[in-house]
């Protein structure tokens, strides 16, 4: 994972959500039958089948042996990541903003949950990791400088010069309040950021079942459109 990965499909997940509701501002019934919706609709029906690449060649070891001759898992894990969020938004398009049918408004739900679910998993959980790791580091910091301080307070121990001020940026002889003031707001903010992840955490129970109720419901999107008739021309 790096940085140019992670905001281009940020962005693509912010596109994603910008349009999803674009039925407020644009409505195009006819579009969906149309040649260039159709067009549409195949290159994202087709991205989102090819998503099962990557979980199939990750968990199938005679077919995981054989591509990874050719390809690394990592890169079709990139190719997952992206096709997961171009998919749906060709299918957004596609539909025109005219959700009218049941179906269709289910399927666009699920792709929705799809994404970002996929998204929590791949990134935000990885930054809040991050996040946390940091402040566990500062929150070790803080309180050796405490102890430090409340051994000198006891009369154990000199305090180190400038350590009060290096840790809460005040003079040695600064009271040691806003030491445990800190401490205690970090201590707080690692909790709450591990409580979030721990919901979160189940972040693929949710895609991948929201992954199935989405192919579920595209095969019975494809199966109508063809069983009904394609328009290809308003």
């Amino acid at each position: 994972m790096n940085d140019k990965e992670r905001l281009t499909v940020g962005a693509l997940v912010t596109l994603l959500l910008f349009l999803a509701p674009g039925y407020l501002l644009h409505v195009s019934p006819r579009f969906a039958g149309s040649l260039g919706g159709g067009m549409l609709g195949i290159a994202g029906a087709s991205l989102l089948v090819l998503l099962l690449v990557y979980p199939l060649v990750k968990h199938v070891n005679w077919l995981n042996v054989r591509v990874t001759r050719h390809l690394p898992l990592r890169s079709l894990l990139a190719f997952h990541v992206y096709a997961g969020v171009v998919g749906p938004v060709l299918g957004i398009l596609h539909s025109g903003h005219n959700y009218q049918s049941p179906l269709g408004v289910a399927l666009v739900l699920t792709m929705l949950v799809v994404v970002l679910s996929g998204f929590v998993g791949r990134y935000y959980l990885a930054y809040l990791s991050a996040g946390v790791r940091q402040q566990e580091g500062t929150l070790a910091t803080l309180r050796e400088a405490y102890n430090r301080i409340a051994s000198a307070l006891a009369g154990r121990e000199a305090i180190p010069s400038g350590l009060v001020g290096k840790v809460v940026g005040t003079r040695a002889n600064i009271p040691i309040l806003p030491l445990v003031d800190a401490i205690a707001e970090l201590e707080y903010a690692i909790g709450a950021k591990e409580r979030i992840k721990r919901v979160l955490g189940r972040w693929m129970v949710v895609h991948v079942t929201a992954s199935i109720v989405m192919y579920f419901l595209l095969a019975l999107h494809i199966w109508s459109g063809l069983y009904y008739g394609l328009r290809w021309l308003p």
